[in-house]
């Protein structure tokens, strides 16, 4: 559940707090005052994108942070949870701790466009950010209904109704595996001369690869000792030199060095302040000596060999024609030149006992189809029996909605096949499913995407997403002006259907009908102020003769009147107990 709300410097809203309780709160305000800016700042702190548009003007930088209750949540398992299934579950499986069963989740925009996470104490990435957040909050967006104007999100529905969602993932990646196969199948399958004339080619340059003996990294190597061998006389001349200054006689710096020693060790021991200077000049001395025998050895151990110079350049030449005839680019890594290697001797390996490779390869396709089939069925079977319970909670709810009659169901058809005897099957198995409604008695049953208004599709949705709500762990739930297209008695119906919901779950919604917000058991008020030319939104809970006021706004957008004023209270006391 959210507890408290505070947002800095987001959009139009420079600073403000707010505190929740369970039930049902809405939002409200005159239009352009700021409404939407709530959720835009929830979902930013949800792990929704961060744009540095959402600074507000003048700002370093716009922050939300929320603190949420968290069922179970108190103590810390170090062990991993691979699926969590609740808010608890994700926090103890990274040893993050709530505090008397809170947790607070805090994220920032820099205009720079730096932002940062933490959950609690521990700072998270944006993946995490949502997927935590998933557990807690389900926003419902102002225009989310019109996504089942796409009969492939109906599909998606009747899954998670159904329990399939993780199932149906599982059987996308066998059916992956599948059509992978098939295509290898159908390249194997190639004609015999195609494939006798590839075989031969890929002989011919496995054999040329293997007598070169490539080793990994040698290309780089025989480039660096090449620059060697071509430098020979400029690095002989500046190691000489070098040799000279540090070795010549009295004049060499490894002579001086011994000097300046011993008049060091002098100055010490007459005083002892001098010590760490003497430390210091001991161990540069020692450090130029080490580097002068180094040079010296480095000097006598350098030649210059013409044999071994061709040699290198031909090895490099080599190289180079490998990398001309079987990578990318000459200038590519020599693990690509390896890699052909390796796909040579799998094709190699696959076509030359053709007959029996290709049968086991048919084989394998055909054991693989039967299981991809059988796993379709699977998911057939419980979508059709998860489709006839869904049509029924859909009806009840829509019946309640101001929808009564209206029937609702879920078409499930088999794949059109290319003939009678291939099963036809996609990624998400054998079915195509479309939702469908007749919205007056004794209409037939048609597509809800071609039929449904604005308003019809808004319930719809709501009916759904309460199913799903009564059958996971998510306790807020949060409506961004369900009521579009939709007033009188069915915004009556909706408030009502709201205020029932937020018995089991905390609920806000973004309303600019009376008829929902009446039934709120908390109003928020949005509105919009101008200050040293600066406009703002300001957020507050109205109460008494506040809310009296900005129902009857929201009724006839007059808050004078006593007779809009008394119309505001007689709703309240009659639909929300007087609140």
């Amino acid at each position: 559940m959210l507890e408290e709300l505070t947002i800095k410097d987001f959009a139009l809203i420079e600073n403000d707090h707010l505190e929740f309780g369970r039930g049902f709160t809405v939002f409200s305000g005159e239009t352009g005052a700021g409404k939407s800016i709530l959720i835009g700042a929830l979902s930013f702190l949800l792990g929704g994108r961060a744009d540095v548009q959402q600074i507000r003007a003048g700002a370093s930088e716009a922050s939300v942070s929320a603190v949420f209750s968290v069922e179970g949540g108190s103590s810390v398992d170090s062990g991993s949870q691979e699926s969590p299934e609740s808010a608890a579950e994700w926090l103890m499986a990274r040893g993050i701790s709530t505090e008397n069963g809170r947790i607070l989740i805090r994220r920032f925009i820099r205009p720079n466009g730096k932002s940062g996470a933490w959950i609690g104490d521990v700072q998270v990435t944006r993946t995490e950010l949502a997927a935590f957040s998933s557990f807690l909050v389900d926003i419902h967006g102002q225009h989310e209904h019109q996504s089942l104007m796409k009969v492939s999100e109906h599909r998606k529905f009747l899954d998670a109704r159904a329990g399939l969602t993780a199932r149906v993932s599982e059987f996308t990646a066998l059916y992956a595996e599948l059509a992978a196969k098939r295509a290898r199948l159908d390249e194997f399958a190639g004609s015999e001369q195609e494939r006798g004339r590839k075989l031969e080619m890929m002989r011919f340059a496995a054999a040329e690869i293997e007598e070169a003996g490539l080793k990994p990294g040698e290309d780089e190597t025989l480039a660096a000792e090449e620059t060697k061998l071509l430098s020979y006389e400029k690095i002989y001349s500046a190691v000489d030199e070098i040799n000279g200054m540090l070795s010549s006689g009295d004049s060499g710096v490894v002579q001086m060095m011994k000097r300046i020693r011993r008049g060091s060790s002098g100055a010490f021991s007459l005083d002892p302040e001098l010590s760490a200077l003497d430390s210091r000049v001991e161990a540069a001395f020692y450090e130029i000596s080490d580097i002068a025998d180094e040079f010296s050895s480095y000097m006598q151990e350098l030649v210059f060999d013409p044999a071994r110079l061709q040699a290198v350049q031909e090895r490099l030449s080599l190289i180079f024609n490998l990398k001309k005839k079987y990578a990318s680019s000459v200038s590519a890594p020599l693990s690509e030149v390896t890699d052909y290697l390796s796909s040579a001797r799998r094709f190699i390996e696959e076509n030359s006992a053709a007959g029996g490779a290709r049968a086991a390869m048919e084989k394998e396709v055909a054991d693989l189809g039967r299981k991809v089939l059988s796993e379709a069925k699977i998911l057939s079977d419980a979508r059709r029996a998860a489709a006839s319970s869904l049509s029924s909670e859909v009806e009840a709810i829509l019946s309640k909605l101001g929808m009564d009659g209206t029937r609702f169901g879920v078409s499930i058809r088999d794949k059109s096949a290319s003939d009678d005897v291939v099963q036809k099957c996609g990624p998400y198995g054998t079915d195509d499913i479309e939702f469908m409604i007749s919205a007056n008695p004794g209409a037939p049953m048609l597509p809800l995407a071609k039929i449904a208004s604005g308003g019809e599709l808004s319930r719809v949705m709501l009916a759904l997403k309460t199913i799903f709500a009564m059958g996971d762990t998510v306790g807020t739930l949060i409506f961004d002006e369900i009521d579009t297209g939709i007033g009188g008695g069915v915004a009556v119906a909706v408030g009502e259907h709201l205020k029932f919901l937020a018995r089991t779950k905390q609920v806000f919604c973004i309303t600019h009908l009376a008829s929902i917000a009446v039934y709120a058991d908390n109003q928020i008020k949005v509105e919009k102020a101008v200050s040293g030319g600066i406009t703002s939104s300001n957020v507050h809970q109205v109460t008494g003769d506040e809310r009296v006021a900005e129902i009857a706004r929201m009724l006839s957008g007059d808050a004078d009147t006593e007779q809009s004023l008394e119309h505001a209270r007689t709703m309240l006391r009659k639909f929300s107990g007087g609140n």
